[in-house]
This record gives structure tokens, sequence and C-alpha cells, in this order.
């Protein structure tokens, strides 16, 4: 309900201007930000007066539920019943998890299914929308403390290389949360806008924001002019992060310790106690030479040459996506005009001068790291709310859409790197006679073949008139929306049978998946041309056999036992071809069978022509 107040003085009614809220999400740290006075605010908590909510919640007893700062201090003391770095479960099944569960304090429970995993706290299991849902309502309770008013809508920030499943999962834990999420931004997109609010509108400019987060790490390149931000490619990794340097550092303790993964796994406190010295160490190394400390008898001393030849491996992966958007992008380092640093994780000093070598260029981080996305979400939001008019903004979706067609061919309707919103469609036809049902598939991915490519999900179209094969018109149109999720429509334009869906999966791609698969793409891409030339020519010789096996029955009476049987020999070549692997042998047959039927089909034309015209006068 909108809200006014009265100016009784000049006798005026001021309407109260809608407030739209920006919430960074975040692995380690959650944040929320709103416009103030033209100018993004991020909202700090009465006690520590810090803007970081840590993305923590732990269950007492009686059912009482702490987040942030005092959930973080029961992460040692009962690890079991504290749920930390929830966001890198959005959207997966205990199978993409499962290598890394000895890291987890807290019990993540394998059901056998692919459904979305879930934790257990005590004789409770939640999922992680459910847990995501409580750190955002504690963020929205402290920003409506802020501002003594009430707040139910917001945009939300995810990673940019997070896949359909990973936002509505997102999505759903706003809802929970009591909010209306009106947009689900990228989080680089985010940070541009809240680097390029003071970019010079008249001059174009080419960026690129390195964005390493607590548990996830994404590369986007945008240009910037006259207050157009428009990405142009994007590429990451949504399980690669601060949280992995931390466990860099535990397993050269642990090294060093002589202690194994099991061993942690067993004892929960010295897991998280291990967890939590080295994102103090990872700290401290970022100004000092060394780090010195123990922990009963263990030696957890870390000089920085250590540490960063621990962490080297993983900061080169960031440096590979990078290579990877600037090829998308068709771009080299020298056409960046500047480097935008964003996740506290690149704070760390070995980070920036990777990042500074590739690109040839210095960062900036004027910005606090922490703070800049949930900065750009407010901006967002403002820009939803109808104050800011001069901006606009043009996403991406990070991975192909498509559908699988006959064959197991993933035909691509919407290709990675397009503008979001976005739609587009292609027409199909049935291969069988008489058929009445679809099935419409739907993949996400690069490959040529959707087995090698992640299914999101699938429907019937059901009740098609029964009609001859290939006369069916089956319109698909994927309507890809603002917030990079998936609606898919398909319709029998002859009947107007139509079947909609948004595309809901029970799993999410895992993380060598999501990392894989435009590599995958370029390596194997001889090898999946070549599938795809035999699948299509296979295809291709089915039909042809359909059509001849029709057409032998209905003309039977005009041709005679000659054509019959070399017709019939000629089918069976096909047939003998298509079985096997060679295309070429496939595209023979074809061609040596329609050569040999081409006449014969003129002929049966001719004759039914001229029986329906008997007895009739031109």
């Amino acid at each position: 309900m909108a809200k006014f107040s009265i100016n009784l003085k000049e006798g005026k009614i001021n309407k109260e201007t809608e407030l739209i809220i920006g919430i960074d999400l975040g692995t380690t740290n959650s944040l929320v930000a709103y416009i103030k006075d033209g100018v993004p605010v991020t909202v700090k908590n009465e006690i520590q007066k810090s803007s970081l909510l840590p993305s923590i919640v732990h269950f007492g007893a009686a059912e009482t539920i702490l987040v942030g700062d005092a959930a973080k201090e029961r992460i040692v003391t009962d690890p079991a019943n504290t749920v930390y770095s929830v966001k890198r479960l959005m959207g997966k099944s205990f199978g993409d998890v499962a290598d890394f569960k000895q890291y987890f304090g807290y019990q993540v429970i394998d059901e056998d299914t692919e459904s979305l995993v879930k934790i257990r706290v005590k004789d409770r299991f939640y999922s992680p929308i459910e847990l995501s849902a409580i750190i955002l309502k504690e963020l929205k309770k402290r920003i409506e403390a802020n501002l003594n008013r009430t707040v139910n809508k917001a945009v939300i920030t995810v990673p940019a290389y997070f896949n359909d499943v990973q936002r509505q999962a997102t999505r759903d834990a706003g809802k929970l949360a009591g909010l209306d999420v009106l947009r689900i931004v990228n989080e680089p997109t985010a940070a541009s806008l809240a680097y390029g609010i003071t970019v010079d509108k008249s001059e174009g400019q080419t960026i690129a924001v390195y964005d390493l987060g607590g548990g996830t790490f994404d590369i986007s390149i945008l240009h910037i002019e006259d207050g157009i931000f428009e990405v142009l490619a994007t590429n990451g990794d949504t399980f690669l992060g601060g949280d992995d340097l931390d466990r860099a550092i535990v397993e050269l303790w642990m090294a060093r310790n002589g202690l194994d993964a099991e061993a942690l796994h067993q004892n929960k406190q010295l897991s998280q106690q291990l967890r939590l010295k080295a994102e103090e160490a990872k700290k401290a190394l970022s100004q000092a030479d060394k780090f010195e400390d123990t922990y009963e008898h263990l030696n957890l001393g870390l000089s920085k040459d250590e540490f960063e030849t621990a962490i080297k491996p993983l900061i080169e992966r960031t440096i590979k996506h990078c290579a990877a958007a600037l090829k998308d992008a068709e771009l080299d380092t020298n056409q960046i005009d500047h480097v935008i640093m964003v996740g506290g994780s690149t704070r760390t000093p070995l980070v920036k001068k990777l990042v500074a070598d590739y690109f040839k260029t210095a960062v900036n981080d004027t910005l606090d790291p922490d703070e800049v996305v949930a900065m750009g979400a407010a901006i967002q939001a403002d820009i939803l709310a109808g104050n800011q008019r001069e901006l606009l903004l043009l996403d991406v979706t990070p991975l192909s859409l498509g559908i699988e067609t006959v064959g197991g061919l993933m035909d691509v309707i919407i290709p990675r790197n397009s503008k979001v919103p976005s739609k587009a469609g292609r027409q199909y036809t049935t291969s069988v006679d008489g058929q009445k049902n679809l099935k419409v598939s739907v993949y996400q991915g690069e490959r040529d073949l959707v087995e090698h490519n992640r299914k999101l999900g699938e429907f019937i179209l059901k009740d098609i008139p029964p009609m001859p094969a290939g006369l069916p018109k089956i319109d698909i149109q994927f309507i890809l929306d603002a917030d990079g999720i998936l609606k898919v429509k398909a319709s029998e334009l002859r009947s107007a049978t139509e079947q909609s869906i948004a595309i809901k999966s029970p799993y999410s791609l895992s993380e060598e998946e999501m990392a894989k698969m435009l590599i995958d793409s370029i390596q194997h891409a001889e090898q999946d041309m070549k599938d795809r030339a035999l699948l299509e020519a296979r295809n291709e010789a089915q039909n042809i056999l359909l059509s001849t096996e029709k057409f032998l029955k209905q003309h039977r009476n005009i041709l005679n036992e000659k054509e019959i049987g070399r017709t019939t020999e000629l089918a069976t070549i096909l047939k003998e071809a298509k079985s096997g692997t060679d295309k070429d042998a496939i595209n023979k047959a074809i061609e040596e069978l329609n050569e040999f039927t081409a006449p014969l089909a003129h002929r049966a034309m001719d004759h039914t022509i001229a029986e329906a015209m008997k007895g009739k006068k031109i």
C-alpha cells in the first residue's frame, strides 16, 4: 500500500517514493544497500558498525536461530548446527558437492537422487533455498530497522555464471524471505554499475570486471557508453573462490602436521578451527610476510611465499577464464580500458599481480571490493524504481540453450552470450505418421550432442491432431527474461495446440561441467562435427525409408515386379548403411534410391491426377 504524508503549511500531499533495495547474497558475507540522496549506501548493523553480514546461520536450543556474527561464533563450538557457505550449494544435488562434503562442518545429506541437496540440522532437513531465505530475512530486518519503514521489493545479485536452476533458487529464496524479487542481476554487471556511475558518459569505455568472491568466480567484459552498460561476454566458475584459497592453506597445514581428510571429517571442531585460522592467515598475509600461530599441538605457521605457491594454481585458473571471455568478446587485452576488482578475495596481493600482468594494466580497486556489488544492485533497483532514466543495463546469458532433436542432437535456439532479455524460436515437424504427442527436452551447454550437455527439463506437447509425418508445424519459442530465467512455449500452428512451461530442474551443473563446457566444445569440435554429420545422414535415411515404404503400399498397382524388387533392394541397402558409421555410404545409398524412384514418383503423381480428373471437363 502506498504511503502519503501531508504538508499542512503548504496544503500539499507528498507521496512517499517507492524503495527497492539491492542485495548481495554472498558466500562469505551478504549486504543490503539502497539509494540515499542519489548515492548508493550500504546499511550497517548497530553493534559492529559493519555493512557485512556473515552468511552463517546457527540453530540453537528451543528453536532459536542466530544469523551473522552471532552465528559465526558458534562455528567451532557447535559446527554440526552452524551452516556457512550455503551459496555454494544453491541449485546443487549431492552428486555435485560430494567431493567437498568433508569440508563442511554440518551434515550434507545424500538421498541418492538428483534433487536439490539437503542439509540436516538436528532433526530437521533444510534446503539451500530455506537457509538463504533466513539470511535474506535478516538483511530485510536490518534495513527496515535502519529506515523505520517496511521494505518488500528487491534486486538480488548472483554470479554471472549461475545457471537457470541456481537463478530460480535465488529468486525462490527471496520469495521465502517475503521479498518481491524484481530482478536477478549478475554480480560483475552490478559492480560495473557502481563504478560506471561516475564514468564520463560521453566517452566509451571497455572494462573487465574480475570478481573473485568467497565461493564463486566471474569475469565479465562490458562496454559503457552514453549510460548504456552492454555486457559483451562473461565466463567463470561457480565453485571457485576464497573458500578454495582457505582450503589450500588447510591442506598445506594438514600435510605438515600429518593429518588426513578422514581425521578432519571425524573431528568437525578441528576442521572448523583450521578453516577459520586459514582465513585469518590469508588476511594477515595480504599485509605481512609471515603468519605465526598454533592450535593445540599443531604448527600453523605460514610464509607469504608458501601461501602464494599454494594458491597460484587457483588464480591461474581464473586467468584462463579471463582469456576465454576476451576471446568471446573478440577483444585483446590492450583494448581493455579498466580492470575492476570485485570480491574480498581480490585483496590478496598475488591476485592483483597476476590479473594486472595478464591485462597489462593496473587494476582498479578504489571502491570497497566487499561492498561494490551491493551498491550496484541498489543502483539497478533505483533504475527499476524509475529514478534513473539515463542508465540502461544490457546483460547476457552465459551458456547456450536449445532442445534435443532426432538422434540426440543439440539444436541451439539461444546461443551463449546472447543479450537478455531475449526471445528466439524455430519450427519443427513430426517424424512419424499420426504422431499425437511430442516430447520437448531442453538442454544447456556447448556440445553438439545432448548427452554431453546438462538437461534443464522437459515437457510433452499433447493432443496434436493426427497428420502424416512432416505435415504438422510445431513452433518452439524460448523466452529468456531479464533475470536469465527460461520459459519455453511449444505450439502446433495448424491446430493451435499449445503448451507453455517455466523450466524447472531438480539439479544443476557441477563445477567441473560448468568449467569444462566451453573447453570441451573446442577440444571435441572435429569429432562433434563428424557425429552430427552421421546423425543427420541417419535421420535423412530414416525419413526416406518411411516414405519409400508408404510409396510402395500406395502405388503397388502401377508398378511392375522389377520396379518393386529394385526399390525394395535399394531400401535394404540403405537400411544396412544406416546401421553403420560411414556417413558417405549412407549418403550414397540415399542418392541411389532417390535416383531410381524419382521417375516412379512422377508416374505415380500423373496417375493420381488422371484418376482425380476422370469424368471431368476442363
